[in-house]
């Protein structure tokens, strides 16, 4: 499972993966903005009914 500092340089990319596998997912759900990891994975696993582990696992 990737860390915080993968994900942020690799975040373009992981994205598209989640926007591919979540249709409903917009542009607004998938802001990453330093500082403000945990804000976004807490607004990630509302909308999927996911943990962050299971998210982050998407991309292993």
């Amino acid at each position: 499972m990737p860390n915080s500092t993968e994900i942020k340089g690799a975040w373009e990319e992981f994205k598209g993966k989640l926007k591919t596998k979540f249709a409903d997912l917009t542009d607004d759900d998938l802001m990453y903005e330093e500082g403000k990891e945990q804000e976004m994975w807490g607004k990630l696993q509302q909308k999927l009914g996911k943990t962050e582990k299971e998210i982050k696992s998407l991309f292993d």
